[in-house]
């Protein structure tokens, strides 16, 4: 029957009722909004109040005036706190120092941030403006008004009328670098010439220290050795050494030893007692920029560093002949001991590792010295 559920007149019912519900929930378009403008100006009590003004001026130029304090109190902190003091916070404790340095530079930091802010919220000019959107090429009138702008935004701080303020940021801002260039002193004692000749000019190696393989630390006998043979090796004594000071060590002393036909190479005659029947001995740190090095060639006796391919002439007493580099590799005098074991006769000569500006190069071997 018509009218009954699932009969067709129910359907066209629903759906009428249906298209009735949508064309209430869709709303009507409200048409463009009207510029609301800028909400009408409130001046501040900073602004109305005389006294409320001065109490912020002072405040502010107090919050710059204490960072010069802070940055001293930094200084003094750093040269007085012992680097092994410590401050406990029952269980928990720290550096004596980290906490002082961070509490004085970090609270210097904080004042000059809250200051300014105060000094832009409650000094500085707040009124709105507008700023029509533009084409992002500035036209030269545009470019021109950028200075009255600047000169009008200069009025604005009210710098004119409260020097105090400017005074104090710049002796703010300019007493904060005193922390930085103390703390340029941890980058690491001054390399005076006295200091480079006990470190980064010296290695571990001295007379009568035996040649050891790097990995076995087992002492390479002359005898065993054959030509064109190739062994990376440390000095006897580093495995006294621990922790840091033994990788340092471990940096600078490293070494290879080459066996040659003694006919096939040249030995100038300040070398002749540096070699034991064609085996040498040479840093095995490059002198461009400190790489470690084996690749050998045996035909040709050159050493190639494999970061940046400077090639070095062991049968030539160490001289560059292609790449970075531009000195010769160092070269340790050996000998051999009673047992016929290799041994340094001495320290290197010169310092081994890349070259640095400060270095005396006088006694450095340049191909033509033999």
């Amino acid at each position: 029957m018509a009218g009954e559920e699932g009969s067709p007149v129910a359907m066209s019912d629903e759906a009428d009722s249906d298209k009735m519900n949508d064309a209430q929930i869709v709303p009507s378009s409200p048409g463009p909004i009207p510029d609301p403008g800028l909400e009408p100006y409130v001046e501040r009590y900073s602004d109305t109040d005389p006294e409320v003004g001065r109490r912020v001026y002072r405040q502010i130029v107090t919050m710059y005036g204490l960072v010069p304090i802070l940055a001293v109190a930094f200084v003094v902190f750093y040269f007085a706190i012992p680097r092994d003091a410590a401050v406990r916070f029952g269980p928990l404790h720290t550096s004596a120092m980290n906490l002082a340095l961070g509490g004085t530079a970090g609270l210097a930091i904080l004042l000059i941030g809250l200051a300014s802010i105060h000094w832009a919220k409650q000094v500085m000019d707040d009124r709105e403006s507008v700023d029509e959107r533009h084409e992002l090429a500035s036209s030269p009138e545009d470019r021109k008004a950028v200075g009255q702008i600047w000169r009008t935004g200069a009025e604005e701080s009210r710098l004119g009328r409260r020097k105090m303020i400017g005074l104090a940021l710049g002796s703010a801002l300019g007493a904060l670098a005193l922390p930085a260039l103390v703390s340029l002193a941890d980058l690491g004692p001054k390399p005076t010439s006295k200091l480079r000749a006990e470190t980064i000019e010296r290695t571990i190696w001295a007379e009568g220290v035996r040649l050891v393989n790097d990995v076995t630390f087992a002492p390479v006998k002359a005898s065993d050795m054959e030509i064109g043979e190739l062994v990376n090796a440390q000095p006897e004594n580093l495995e006294k050494l621990e922790g840091a000071e033994r990788q340092v060590e471990r940096a600078k002393s490293s070494i290879i030893i080459v066996r040659m036909d003694p006919d096939s190479i040249k030995i100038p005659d300040s070398r002749k007692d540096w070699q034991v029947g064609g085996i040498l001995s040479y840093s095995k740190i490059c002198t461009h920029v400190g790489c470690p090095i084996s690749l050998w060639e045996q035909q040709t006796h050159h050493l190639l560093c494999p970061c940046h391919q400077s090639t070095f002439d062991l049968g030539d007493s160490g001289v560059v002949v292609f790449g970075p580099a531009a000195r010769a590799l160092p070269q340790l005098p050996i000998t051999v001991n009673s047992e016929g074991y290799l041994v340094a006769r001495s320290d290197f000569t010169v310092p081994v590792g890349p070259s640095y500006f400060e270095r005396d190069s006088r006694h450095d071997f340049k191909k033509g010295d033999n």
